[in-house]
């Protein structure tokens, strides 16, 4: 069974300043809950409770958010402000949470590798928290991917069709069809132009990587901006054996973007008025 997964949050979140400029982007809230903790949660729902975090510097805060605040709980116990707490409290109860740092930014490759001591030899998830993934029919996206994996036993990644003018945002697939939402993937490009893309299919923030892909970045060279991406790791996977990429279902917002990030928040703010 898969229990681990990684988090990597130590990009300085450019997009966002001067907001980011002391505060880390994944702590930023859509209404009343940061974006690092829709991620955790989402894991949880999945099984995945053992929590690995790549970090940078100045971002304490997330660390800090999970776990407990001594002087805030004992100045509203007893208060109808401590029912605010119950979500945290559970992610806390549930999980447990371990911390290593990015010294340099090197691509995401670059962190999932950093990663590597807190995962082991072991299937582990990766949750890239700038997506805020919601499904209001089913089980959320890494829930669907770590049921895939139990079925194909390889690395797993998610993807949903976006306009061709935006595939230069992702890393874009091309592959065999195995059924309406399954792809056998034998083509990966980080960033192509438009012109050169593969496919609209895009991949998101939302993976179940098998421990060789360590290895295999180990050995991938720079691409883009000198970057290590993990888009060429994962390329060489397939070329080696398996990679099966899914159209999950549900709603995705990138909330790296300022746009994506509004419109995120008006819509958990608008599901949570139509529940009262």
């Amino acid at each position: 069974m898969i229990k681990k997964c990684l988090f990597p949050v130590a990009g300085y979140g450019t997009r966002f300043l001067p907001a980011t400029k002391s505060m880390p982007k994944e702590m930023l809230p859509i209404v009343d809950k940061p974006l690092i903790q829709y991620g955790v949660e989402e894991a949880m729902l999945a099984g995945l409770t053992d929590l690995g975090f790549v970090n940078g510097r100045n971002k304490r805060a997330i660390p800090d958010h999970f776990d407990i605040n001594y002087e805030l709980e004992a100045e509203i116990a007893g208060s109808g402000k401590e029912e605010k707490l119950s979500t945290i409290r559970e992610v806390m109860a549930a999980c447990t949470f371990s911390y290593t740092r990015q010294n340099q930014m090197q691509g995401l490759g670059h962190a999932i590798l950093c990663g590597r001591t807190l995962m082991g030899d072991q299937p582990f998830g990766v949750v890239l928290a700038d997506d805020l993934c919601i499904n209001d029919s089913g089980p959320l996206v890494m829930s669907q991917l770590v049921s895939l994996y139990k079925q194909f036993r390889c690395t797993i990644v998610a993807v949903q069709e976006v306009p061709e003018s935006e595939v230069d945002k992702y890393g874009v697939i091309a592959g065999e069809a195995l059924s309406d939402n399954l792809i056998r993937v034998t083509d990966m490009v980080e960033k192509p132009a438009p012109s050169e893309a593969p496919s609209n299919l895009a991949v998101i923030g939302r993976y179940v990587l098998t421990p060789d892909i360590f290895d295999i970045i180990e050995n991938t060279e720079p691409g883009i901006n000198g970057e290590v991406q993990l888009t060429d790791a994962i390329l060489t996977q397939a070329r080696q054996g398996c990679v099966i990429a899914c159209k999950f279902e549900g709603e995705r917002f990138d909330c790296g973007s300022v746009s994506g990030f509004v419109e995120a928040t008006n819509t958990i703010y608008q599901k949570r008025l139509d529940r009262v």
